[in-house]
């Protein structure tokens, strides 16, 4: 059977130019049981979706009847579409797109199973929604048996691709899996030749704390371009991420990529406030999203949120920071990262 690498498709990096961005919108779920914290998500959603609108077009996939009431908190311009939906994380559920550099567009369906079959999350709809977008968007579709998602992956578009070890290596994802075939799988799918493995996530990010993805790498490191990574620094030692950042941090500066490059690791300090809902808060600036001109970022209305965005000022000095209160979002597991996904310009 054809693999994408084969085929001459590879995931280029977030910062190429993007045709569209993607989102899901909010329904009742175990993630937002209760209806007050329902429609506070769905607000913190749509400021998103307008801040990313500013810079690109927007398609928000929407439950059955959902529509209308997505669009009077979107407001004009951006369009919707109806899909049942179990929950509202299109990083994770959506398809991961390639281009070939001829001018075509295809996508992974990564086999998804609720990050690990956890005991709160559903997935039969969000199962099967990448295919879906990947459908809509025209792209040629390739499926894969690994379990993963979107928010586990980070490439860039040089051949390099970060990921975690108790994702993609968990048992509660890929129990008979070695690394060696994930890693052969990934280079298949994303068209990369070297994987960079970081241990672990952020403390919030495992039971028993909250809507947890199991180690997501999108809120650890991210690239901002090749060769250049940011990376999650939590400076107080009170909080456990102090020695996972420290470990993380330490590794990645002492990684090279594809091109045999030295990384340079800028680091950003996480936000001064501890815990959150009553558990170690995982609030990361890491979880932005670059788009045509732009990068929406997390805020948290806290003081270092204007260091943060200085330091992706500094990072993407053609493109406009937008602080988007994201403390919404995290509260139900994620962040901005998380509930968006590019369609880049094929």
């Amino acid at each position: 059977m054809t693999t994408p690498a084969a085929d001459g498709f590879r995931m280029p990096a977030e910062w190429t130019p993007h045709k569209r961005t993607w989102m899901a919108w909010p329904g009742p779920n175990p993630t937002f049981d209760d209806p007050e914290d329902l429609a506070a998500s769905r607000v913190a959603w749509a400021s998103v979706a307008r801040a990313i609108r500013r810079f690109e077009p927007v398609t928000v996939v929407c439950g059955p009847g959902r529509s209308a009431e997505a669009q009077t908190l979107l407001g004009p311009g951006i369009d919707t579409v109806e899909r049942e939906l179990d929950d509202a994380w299109m990083r994770d559920i959506g398809p991961t797109f390639l281009t070939n550099g001829k001018g075509e567009l295809a996508a992974v369906d990564w086999t998804f199973n609720g990050w690990g079959a956890q005991d709160w999350a559903r997935w039969e709809h969000d199962s099967k929604i990448a295919a879906y977008v990947s459908d809509l968007a025209g792209a040629k579709t390739y499926a894969s048996k690994l379990v993963n998602e979107g928010g586990a992956i980070h490439v860039d578009g040089e051949g390099t691709v970060l990921l975690t070890e108790t994702v993609q290596l968990g048992p509660e994802r890929n129990p008979h899996w070695s690394r060696a075939e994930v890693e052969a799988e990934i280079h298949a799918h994303l068209g990369t030749e070297k994987a960079i493995w970081l241990p672990r996530g952020l403390t919030g990010d495992y039971p028993p704390y909250g809507f947890g993805t199991l180690g997501h790498v999108d809120i650890v490191a991210a690239f901002a371009r090749p060769g250049v990574v940011v990376a999650h620094h939590q400076p107080d030692p009170a909080h456990p991420d102090f020695e996972v950042t420290k470990e993380v941090i330490g590794l990645l500066k002492s990684a090279t990529d594809a091109r045999g490059r030295k990384l340079e690791v800028v680091e950003v300090p996480a936000p001064t406030v501890l815990e959150a809902d009553g558990h170690w808060a995982d609030y990361s600036y890491i979880n932005h999203y670059i788009c045509n001109g732009g990068v929406v970022l997390c805020g948290f209305d806290d003081p270092r949120d204007e260091i943060a965005a200085g330091i992706f000022r500094r990072l993407f000095p053609e493109r406009t920071v937008t602080l988007v209160d994201a403390r919404t979002i995290f509260a139900g597991g994620g962040g901005i990262h998380c509930i968006t996904q590019q369609q880049p310009k094929a």
